[in-house]
């Protein structure tokens, strides 16, 4: 069995310092399994043991995966002075330090963002060298084209950073194409239809790896991942 000390456990899952948890601990506002905590340096399980301030549970988790639908207008950062980011718009249950985006979505485009504070997943999703697969929906302001699709399966040069990786695009509707990319360069999708003279007026990622977005998820809302679909996340 694995134990911590309760205000260290506390700081890690939450926004609370140290100091501060054992301030909590003092006034009487922390419990563990029902029963005061009994000093800020109790040991506690994080697996078993259940621990609430003010009555709220707070999870005990080592590290947190969460899955958001991503609104426009909202930055992938976990700190912004003039934007709302994808950290501000987590639940108060959910927020803890360390927290941000494994990966970025432009300011403009939606749909799914995991939010971590693992950051050996983040870089194994994230690698070039991994290889996991993100599928987007790109709508254009023109028709797709059969030399679009054979252009992104070839790989398009991007200027000094050399051509991209061969991706699949797969028409929807006229103007509509899933796009899915094993690499992330900067406005990639943005600037490989751009070769061929067409604008993305929306775009959406809806998968990374094997987990799909869950579309049960208003924008901006989020939810833990399960420990199957952080596997999910991982493949290639």
């Amino acid at each position: 069995m694995k134990t911590e000390r309760l205000d260290k456990i506390l700081a890690a899952q939450s926004t609370w310092s140290r100091k501060e948890v054992k301030e909590l601990v003092r006034k009487g506002l922390v419990t563990v399994d029902g029963s005061p905590a009994k000093g800020a340096d109790q040991k506690v399980d994080p697996d078993k043991s259940c621990v609430q301030v003010a009555g709220r549970t707070v999870p005990l988790r080592i590290r947190l995966y969460l899955m958001m639908n991503k609104p426009a207008g909202v930055v992938s950062a976990s700190r912004d002075d003039s934007c709302p980011t994808v950290v501000d718009l987590v639940p108060p249950e959910l927020l803890r330090q360390g927290l941000f985006p494994a990966g970025r979505l432009d300011k403009d485009t939606t749909g799914m963002v995991i939010i971590t504070d693992d950051g050996a997943l983040a870089h194994r999703i994230l690698s070039p060298k991994s290889h996991v697969p993100k599928v987007y929906l790109a709508r254009l302001d023109r028709p797709l084209t059969p030399e679009m699709a054979e252009g992104f399966a070839a790989g398009i040069p991007l200027g000094e950073e050399g051509a991209t990786l061969p991706a699949k695009l797969e028409p929807l509707e006229e103007t509509l194409a899933r796009v899915t990319l094993r690499e992330g360069m900067y406005h990639q999708i943005k600037r490989m239809f751009a070769v061929y003279g067409a604008k993305v007026v929306e775009l959406r990622r809806i998968s990374m790896g094997g987990l799909a977005l869950d579309e049960s998820l208003a924008p901006g809302q989020c939810r833990e991942l399960t420990p199957q679909e952080v596997e999910l996340l991982q493949q290639r």
